[in-house]
């Protein structure tokens, strides 16, 4: 009887995903004109028909998955150590092999069934039922990721609209018919006891609570969760269709390996060793690098850091080494992130909010404080449009923290959360406002803290990271200007010296990739496996260097962005989260400088040239002059600037700006040479040994 009602629900689903099929078939599909910049969630997953009630129906599954299914997981979590979820997590990768195996014949995919079959041997014996791996540890097979999603697709299956399933997930109706096909290849299906049942529930919720972290980022980070989750899971399904999951990183690495030895041969060419390189704006040219004419040599600018053996790769791969940027057990745990008993560095970092506006939204920030309360402490400003959860404050704030401040995680102005806690009106961009804003919200979570721990902070310092670091700068000259908050020392790590240019910037990478539009889907797709194999594979990434190339590099930094800013206006303009919208039509043919233009310009100025003055450190000529509290870090191949505003920052800052000869924009943030210097900047030499570093309980 059970088998007789899965074969009927089978037949169900797929002849409702055979008439939907035909339906988009017969009608003409609906004439949207080409974006100026690629949509990735039409690009993957075509037009979204049911984007109404999609979006209805995520809203309901995100409230069920809060209350419900993530409390679940913590209990889950708090009683299951890391190690025995991982051992459950393979066993039920190793019982999921008949739905590999159908996949991949059906695939004709002869090489995967045999791999995937000697695997289910090795790891069903030697491995304990798959509690461990030893076809990939000993045996070196790896593993192939396979569903009957991809067979179908293989089989010319069109994958249909995309649905919102409540208490499910976002999926193709392709999908969603693959996932009732499998149910026969289930052997637990064919089971019936509460043992199974109850070793099954287990599973699945060993298998959700693995997702709860992705959930979590994606609720925290994005201004509409749904769209995100939407562009993810398109990408995803297309990389695993395509097998691009199955690429080995070595052979980015080979193909890569002309374009260094190129960029290096280029860099060689300076007689002083420095990295005297300037940007070009001649959007025809693909290289971000031009050596300076001969006639200004005189004026090339000299490290004052030389990074040794750095090896260069291209100004937009070095600027992604920042994900080299690691400290030392951040996030070493025994329990799983979503445990209660995980005691790891990021999981002390409390979670906290602040009201600043009468019928605004709260503003979420975190923070971490000595067991002596009186410590010094300092506030971090993460990079264009960071939250508090950023990479860089945690790893700052570790090193920090073991030097002994308490440390303080805001965001940056251009995060969607920051414009949301601020009154209508505001719009970020404007450093001179965005810094009063900033230190008005640093000294209203000092006050805060300082009365609910009865203390009183100590020496106070502050360190941004670029745009985080141009803010901290006018934040500088704001307290040089009026006292308030007493910041001993700031720190400024790759400020853009001249907003609207770095803008500009932005603006030329994304219209050099929109020249390959056509092209941009199997990039993309390409790009984003590299990056997945990345984080589940850290081992496999070469030391100093990064397997994207140049275009890899600009399409990863150019997507980040433009997203970035897609959340920002998403807020600005009060976008509903739950009914459809033709926002993301309207975005796709906006850029940096339309930005600008429309949120930006005030009745005073009239162009962005106007504008340009006021968002720059220009502006503040007076206090890099004379105040000597700051510190700048930068190095000399930073995309977004050039030699000559580093010239004229030199020329201000003199021995307070120090510049690395190699690292672009904060591609230099994991080396030894710069860490030294900081710690150095951040030594308490007036604070004794005895000082407790361990955590608040």
């Amino acid at each position: 009887m059970r088998v007789k009602k899965i074969i009927l629900l089978l037949i169900c689903v797929t002849v409702f995903s055979t008439q939907t099929i035909k339906a988009k078939e017969a009608q003409p599909e609906k004439c949207i004109p080409p974006a100026k910049y690629p949509d990735y969630s039409t690009m993957y997953l075509g037009e979204d028909k049911f984007e109404g009630i999609n979006r209805k129906i995520f809203l309901f599954n995100s409230g069920l998955n809060k209350y419900i299914l993530r409390p679940a997981n913590i209990l889950w979590a708090s009683v299951m150590p890391l190690y025995g979820m991982d051992r459950i997590k393979g066993i039920y990768t190793n019982i999921q092999y008949p739905k590999r195996l159908v996949s991949t014949i059906i695939q004709k995919d002869f090489k995967a069934t045999r791999d995937e079959t000697l695997r289910f041997l090795a790891n069903s014996t030697i491995g304990l039922g798959g509690m461990f791996d030893p076809a990939k540890s000993c045996f070196k097979i790896n593993p192939t990721d396979e569903d009957l999603e991809q067979a179908l697709c293989k089989c010319k299956i069109k994958q249909g609209p995309y649905i919102v399933v409540p208490g499910f997930t976002g999926a193709t109706t392709r999908d969603l018919a693959s996932k009732v096909l499998e149910c026969p290849l289930d052997p637990s299906l064919y089971v019936a006891s509460p043992i199974t049942a109850i070793a099954k529930a287990s599973m699945i919720l060993n298998k959700t609570t693995y997702m709860q972290p992705l959930s979590k980022m994606l609720e925290s980070t994005f201004a509409d969760p749904y769209d995100i989750t939407k562009k993810l899971y398109g990408i995803e399904k297309y990389i695993k269709t395509k097998n691009y999951d199955r690429t080995d990183l070595k052979e980015s690495y080979e193909k890569i390996a002309v374009t260094e030895e190129n960029t290096n041969a280029e860099l060689a060419q300076n007689a002083d060793g420095a990295a005297s390189i300037a940007k070009i704006e001649d959007t025809n040219n693909s290289s971000f690098l031009l050596n300076i004419e001969p006639e200004k040599k005189e004026e090339v600018l000299k490290a004052d850091v030389e990074l040794s053996e750095y090896n260069p790769q291209c100004p937009l791969t070095d600027a992604m080494r920042t994900i080299l940027f690691n400290v030392e057990n951040v996030n070493k745990s025994a329990w799983s992130e979503m445990s209660l008993w995980n005691r790891s560095f990021d999981k002390q970092v409390k979670n906290a909010n602040i009201s600043l506006f009468e019928d605004r939204e709260k503003y979420p920030y975190r923070y971490i404080l000595q067991k002596e309360k009186n410590s010094p402490i300092a506030i971090l400003y993460p990079s264009f449009a960071e939250n508090s959860n950023a990479h860089h404050n945690l790893m700052f704030a570790k090193i920090l923290y073991d030097e002994g401040y308490s440390v303080i995680f805001q965001g940056n102005p251009f995060h969607w959360s920051f414009a949301k806690s601020m009154p209508q009106e505001y719009h970020p961009g404007l450093p001179k406002q965005d810094a009063q804003y900033l230190r008005l919200v640093s000294k209203k979570i000092l006050d805060t803290l300082e009365k609910k721990y009865e203390c009183k902070f100590g020496e106070k310092i502050l360190i941004g990271t670029s745009m985080g670091a141009v803010d901290a700068l006018f934040v500088g000259n704001l307290e040089k200007e009026d006292p308030q908050i007493h910041f001993s020392k700031i720190i400024a790590v790759s400020p853009p010296v001249e907003l609207v240019f770095a803008l500009k910037q932005i603006d030329k990478f994304s219209d050099e990739w929109s020249k390959n539009i056509a092209t941009t889907q199997e990039n993309a797709a390409q790009s984003a496996s590299k990056i997945l194999k990345m984080k589940n594979n850290p081992e496999s990434v070469a030391k100093d260097k990064l397997p994207f190339s140049e275009d890899e590099a600009r399409l990863i930094t150019c997507f980040y962005m433009r997203q970035k800013l897609s959340d920002l206006i998403f807020a600005i303009e009060n976008i509903p989260v739950s009914k459809k919208t033709d926002f993301y039509q309207k975005f796709n043919n906006m850029n940096f400088r339309d930005y600008s233009e429309k949120y930006m310009l005030s009745s005073d100025q009239t162009s962005l040239e106007d504008l340009n003055f006021d968002t720059s450190l220009y502006s503040i000529a007076e206090y890099l002059a004379s105040a000597d509290n700051y510190k700048i870090y930068h190095s000399l191949d930073d995309y977004y600037v050039n030699t000559s505003q580093l010239q004229k920052l030199r020329e201000l800052s003199r021995e307070k700006a120090v510049y690395l000869d190699r690292g672009s924009h904060l591609g230099f943030l994991y080396r030894d040479e710069f860490l030294n210097m900081l710690k150095n900047d951040i030594t308490l030499k007036q604070f004794t040994s005895s000082t407790d570093s361990n955590p608040q309980s």
